[in-house]
């Protein structure tokens, strides 16, 4: 029950709430002869001890950005993997990468990107040798997928692009939807990465201003035959220029002193058609791995809270070992 207390295969955040109060009281109703065979037998110390120190490391306003920033290293996405599968020491990650290609110093492993691994939560250090953390095994259960597409995204960005992505998700959002979220400055530039990087689709027609007849008779009014024929030629539903040139046979300059003529006869008025986006299929592939990623930092920031509530403990006559 310890070791998947974090795990994404849980039924929901309340069960696994309930089984945290559960090893808690268990935890309580504890009577080790000293605190030393705490530390250096139960589980549940050694699981709780993590979520306390994990709690540390995620009260950062700004964890979830850096959280993603160092996942997004190819490199050291591998070595995360790497210890995820068992305890390594420097030397072996340094022949499992080379088996990929990959030729670094253990200098490089360990600065650029082991310790990266360590801020965050995912890795630990002890004689020296690295393992994943609880809270690191179950983001490497959910990442599965993930390497294919990291290059994709900006490596270092305040990943608004990971947030524009979760937005998509749900529905295609237009232009000012999205600006709700983020500012158009920062829309603008995001929804430009994504469409060059094939994972959100631009808009079906980029002419997004049509043209309709209004109700007005043309009877009533006295028109040219070029702007007679622009007329008849705009459908109920609506035209953009440039097909109503391409329809009529006009260059689009014409077509646009004829609508001019003909909105000043009241006979035609223009209406803006949102810009729509959507996600690809590899958009929405990476955009489910996001949510979920997004989803487990939440939940175990909450586990975190109930851990760091103080408790007190008393020391008599056996420890309770799980």
């Amino acid at each position: 029950m310890v070791t998947s207390l974090l795990s994404s295969k849980m039924q929901n955040r309340q069960d696994t709430f309930e089984n945290l109060k559960s090893l808690d009281d268990m935890c309580k109703h504890c009577t080790p002869v000293a605190p030393i065979q705490c530390i250096s037998l139960c589980r549940l110390y050694k699981l709780k001890n993590e979520l306390r120190n994990l709690r540390n490391i995620m009260n950062n306003p700004n964890y979830t950005t850096d959280f993603f920033n160092v996942l997004k290293n190819p490199t050291r996405l591998r070595v995360f993997q790497t210890i995820a599968k068992g305890r390594c020491t420097l030397a072996k990650i340094q022949q499992e990468l080379k088996k990929t290609g990959t030729k670094q110093s253990l200098y490089t492993i360990s600065e650029e990107h082991i310790q990266p691994l360590i801020t965050i939560g995912l890795v630990a250090e002890s004689v020296d040798k690295y393992s994943a953390t609880l809270f690191g095994d179950c983001i490497n259960e959910l990442i599965d997928g993930f390497d294919e597409f990291i290059q994709k995204l900006p490596p270092q960005s305040e990943c608004h692009e990971e947030t524009l992505m979760q937005l998509l998700l749900s529905e295609p959002k237009t232009c000012e939807e999205i600006k709700q979220f983020l500012s158009p400055t920062i829309t603008s530039r995001a929804l430009k990465r994504l469409v060059t990087s094939g994972l959100v689709n631009p808009p079906a027609d980029r002419n997004y201003i049509f043209f309709h007849k209004s109700k007005r008779s043309p009877a009533l009014e006295m028109l040219t035959d070029s702007e007679m024929k622009v007329y008849q030629a705009i459908p109920d539903e609506g035209i953009d220029a440039d097909k109503l040139a391409k329809l009529v046979g006009l260059s689009q300059r014409r077509i646009y002193v004829h609508i001019r003529h003909l909105k000043g006869k009241k006979l035609v008025f223009t209406r803006k058609i949102p810009l729509t986006y959507s996600l690809t299929n590899d958009g929405q592939k990476l955009a489910i791995i996001l949510q979920i990623l997004s989803q487990e930092v939440d939940e175990t920031w909450s586990f975190t809270e109930y851990v760091s509530q103080p408790t007190e403990r008393v020391f008599s006559t056996n420890p309770f070992i799980i």
